[in-house]
């Protein structure tokens, strides 16, 4: 699959982040609002890297279970 494909994917499953590619060929991804006290308390980071797509939607799906959210792709049960 092409660079921008993962990309253009991986930011309609993650429309709160911006995701781009550094022209080292990290992964990387950013909130789009700054992070509260509850979500800097619960481990948040603003800005987080990749070697590769999946280990980026890894590091997103981190994020969001941290802040108790889930990516609108997610079909599971909610977090307890």
């Amino acid at each position: 699959m092409s660079v921008d494909r993962h990309l253009a994917e991986i930011a309609r499953e993650y429309p709160k982040w911006t995701i781009w590619r550094s022209d080292a060929g990290r992964w990387w991804a950013t909130r789009h609002h700054p992070l509260d006290a509850a979500q800097r308390d619960a481990g948040c980071a603003m800005t987080i890297d990749a070697d590769d797509p999946d280990g980026l939607r890894d590091q997103l799906r981190d994020q969001e279970e941290r802040t108790g959210r889930q990516p609108r792709w997610w079909a599971g049960p909610a977090p307890p």
